[in-house]
Parts: structure tokens; C-alpha cells; sequence
């Protein structure tokens, strides 16, 4: 049953619309310009601008509820204070805005994007995105990659299979997020259609190094901005656990952007600001890049791909292999009381027909996953499951 709309508020949204036109620079998405790949349905017409509703969709998706339990770098590890996903999307999404507002731009737009850009990710991080990647390849899908599995969520899964009808704006800036790509410098490329989102999309699944850029320049300060947030946090982190000490970090590095969170994010943000005013490129300086760069690869080396974080791979990654293998048995043989019916496919609308989409549907249920129902699910099957320390 569809709501009346007060007229007053239709005419408090038209002004809103002008003042962006007024106060937004021109390099902005403007709310009134959002595209939606489907007319919205008459029910769902109301008084909120394109980019604020994408953002409220995306906060009360099934999937934004199950970043609560999701690794960002650090598993298996009994200290509240590491961050976890859910965190780090609301660092991305506060950084990002503030970067937005200081360059005029569009901050329901950044905010939706920064809310939705990390749902595709399965349990236990990248870690555990490497392991699907290579199951969903061993039984013939394209490859796993987090964004753009975001995607699928959003436009091909929740409701029912439905999805929320997002933006172009919105679903593109979530698919180009890719943060682990250094650039010193981006330039949207404007006028995407849905046709050639969904070209870029399909490149992207067969070939992993296909480089995408965001369509908007809000996009693209929410693929710096995700830098920006996991950075320092990421070293914070690693020095709270022991894995490292602050003196470890590069002196080059320290000199630039500092040694604490703190001083890293605001020398980053504040570089990028001052400059990216008035232009319609969002950059670093070579000076800050080049010691961003530097401190990426201190992290990787030191942190991310640390003996000690990695201690519960194997146990972790033969789950992955039993699940994976379980679940496809399981919709072959049409065990409707078996998890993956009943905490997926009896919502999905259709059938999943043959092998190739019944190892679709398992890549989907497996990447939704929270860690606790992965170790929870593995443990039923038998799997030896580690235990946080």
C-alpha cells in the first residue's frame, strides 16, 4: 500500500536539489541525476533524494547486519579492541565524507558507497576471499573478488533475489573500490551507461588485473578513503596483538605521514584535499603517494602476510574445501533440509539448474557468511575448527 507523499516534503526535496546545484562543485554527482536500473515500483516513491535512499537500503540490507562479524585483517584473535569489518566500513565511510565535504561533493553519494563496498566479503578477510577465489575457479566460475561480489549482493540476492535497485552511481563506486591498487591520481570516467557497468563488471570477473575507475569523483575519493582507513588502523592493530613495534615502521615513511593513526589519516586526508579543490581529479602529492606507497608495502610484508596472523590457515582453509564440497552435494541431491536450502535457496526465487549454478549458489551462501556460522557450519561436518587465543 503506498504512502501518500505531503506535498510539503516533495517541495522541501525539490529545494534540496537546487542548493546542490548551488553549493556542490561541479565536478559533484548531483542526487537528481541518480539512475536506477529498474523504474521504481509506485509503493516505494517518496521525499528522500536517489543517494540517500541507496544509503538507507544498504544500512538495512541482511548483508550490512553480517559485517558484525567479519574479519578485516586479524582472526581467530580474543581482543575486542582489533578492528572488524563493521568498523572499518564506518572509518571508510566518516573519512570519506569529510574529504567530500571539503571538495563540495556529494556526501549521501560517498556515504552509500562507503556503507556497501566491503559485503561481498566472505570469512576471515583476504585470506579467505583467496581461498574461495580458488574453489569458485577449481569448479568453473570466474574468479571471487570481494567487490564484486558486493555487487551480486545487492543487485542479484537480497530480497528475495530481487535486489535494492540501486544506483548506477552507487553500484559503480562499490565495484571500483578496489583499494589495493596504488594510484596516485584518479579521474572519473564519466558517463557510464548500465550497459557499460555491466561490461566492465563481466572484464573484470575473467580478468582480475582489468583496471576500473569510478564514474564519479565521489567514487573515487571512496577508493582513497578505504586506503586511508585501513593504513594505520591496520598498524594500531598489529602493535595492540605485538606483531610488530612502531619503531618498526619505515623511518622515510614516519618522517611523511607520521607514526600513530592519527597523524597517518590526517597528513593523507589533508594532503588530498588541498590537492583536489576545484579539480576534477582527486589526488595525492608524489611526496605523500610515494610514502603511502612505501608503508603498503611494510604492511604487507610485516603484517598481512606475518607466519603469526596466518597460524589457523590451514585449519581455516580446509573448512573452506569441506563446505564447499558439502554444500554442492547437497543441492546435487536435493537435501531440502540441509543449511544451504534453508538458510538461502528457499529465499531465492527460481531454481538453480545445473552444476556450474548450483556451485554459483554455494560461492553466494559461503561468501555471506560470518566467521562464527563458518566455524559453526565446519565444525558440524567435522572439520578440526581453531579456537580464538
Amino acid at each position: 500500500m503506498r504512502i501518500p507523499n505531503d506535498p510539503k516534503l516533495l517541495a522541501l526535496t525539490d529545494e534540496l536539489d537546487r542548493l546542490e546545484r548551488k553549493q556542490l562543485s561541479a565536478f559533484a554527482a548531483f542526487s537528481r541525476d541518480g539512475v536506477r536500473r529498474l523504474p521504481e515500483a509506485e509503493e516505494f516513491a517518496d521525499y528522500r533524494q536517489a543517494f540517500a535512499i541507496d544509503g538507507d537500503r544498504i544500512l538495512h540490507s541482511r548483508a550490512y547486519t553480517r559485517y558484525i562479524d567479519k574479519t578485516q585483517v586479524f582472526y581467530m584473535i580474543n581482543n575486542d579492541h582489533v578492528t572488524h569489518r563493521v568498523l572499518h566500513v564506518q572509518l571508510v565511510s566518516k573519512v570519506a565524507r569529510t574529504i567530500g565535504r571539503f571538495l563540495r561533493l556529494n556526501e549521501d553519494l560517498i556515504e552509500a558507497i562507503a556503507l556497501g563496498h566491503d559485503i561481498g566479503h566472505p570469512p576471515f578477510g583476504h585470506d579467505g576471499e583467496m581461498l574461495l577465489d580458488g574453489l569458485c575457479r577449481s569448479h568453473g566460475l570466474p574468479s571471487f573478488q570481494h567487490n564484486l561480489q558486493s555487487v551480486r549482493f545487492l543487485e542479484h540476492i537480497e530480497k528475495k533475489g530481487r535486489g535494492w535497485n540501486l544506483t548506477l552511481q552507487t553500484l559503480d563506486g562499490i565495484m571500483c573500490h578496489d583499494g589495493e591498487i596504488h594510484n596516485q591520481t584518479l579521474t572519473p570516467e564519466r558517463e557510464k551507461t548500465f550497459s557499460d557497468f555491466d561490461r566492465q563488471l563481466r572484464e573484470k570477473s575473467v580478468n582480475k588485473k582489468f583496471e576500473l575507475v569510478p564514474m564519479t569523483m565521489e567514487g573515487c575519493v571512496v577508493r582513497f578513503s578505504d586506503t586511508i582507513a585501513y593504513i594505520g588502523r591496520d598498524i594500531e592493530d598489529a602493535i595492540e596483538l605485538e606483531i610488530i613495534k612502531r619503531s618498526d615502521i619505515p623511518a622515510p615513511c614516519r618522517a611523511v605521514l607520521g607514526d600513530t593513526n592519527g597523524t597517518i589519516v590526517y597528513r593523507l586526508v589533508t594532503d588530498l584535499i588541498a590537492n583536489s579543490i576545484d579539480s576534477d581529479t582527486v589526488a595525492f602529492s608524489p611526496e605523500i603517494s610515494e610514502a603511502l606507497r612505501a608503508l603498503k608495502v611494510f604492511n604487507y610484508q610485516y603484517i598481512y602476510m606475518n607466519p603469526v596472523i596466518k597460524k589457523d590457515f590451514d585449519k581455516i582453509a580446509n573448512c573452506y574445501q569441506v563446505l564447499f564440497e558439502s554444500y554442492l552435494e547437497q543441492i546435487e541431491q536435493k537435501k531440502n533440509n540441509s543449511p544451504i536450502y534453508g538458510g538461502f535457496m528457499r529465499e531465492m526465487e527460481g531454481d538453480c539448474g545445473g552444476r556450474p549454478q548450483a556451485a554459483a549458489m554455494v560461492r553466494d551462501f559461503m561468501a555471506g557468511m560470518t566467521d562464527d556460522y563458518f566455524l559453526n557450519q565446519a565444525g558440524l561436518l567435522g572439520c578440526e575448527v581453531p579456537v580464538k587465543s
